[in-house]
């Protein structure tokens, strides 16, 4: 269950940063870009704000692929 709901907040918080950020990607990379950074962003997040619940991992995974995002689009320079 862990992973449908990582799949899912991974889809829509690359979307967003890949619109953010004006990257062209397809969809899987698009999703496999907010789930990396929902796993950056949540570890980076619950490290600094323990007890903030769902909140912050939210928050935590759309900051996360918008880093992710800023190395792809540096990367296809």
């Amino acid at each position: 269950m862990v992973l449908v709901y990582l799949v899912i907040i991974g889809a829509g918080v690359g979307f967003m940063a890949t619109r953010l950020l004006d990257l062209k990607l397809g969809v899987p990379q698009t999703i496999a870009l907010g789930v990396v950074g929902a796993l950056i962003g949540g570890v980076l997040l619950r490290i600094l704000l323990v007890g903030l619940g769902i909140a912050s991992g939210l928050l935590g995974a759309f900051i996360g692929a918008v880093i992710v995002a800023l190395i792809i689009k540096a990367l296809m320079r």
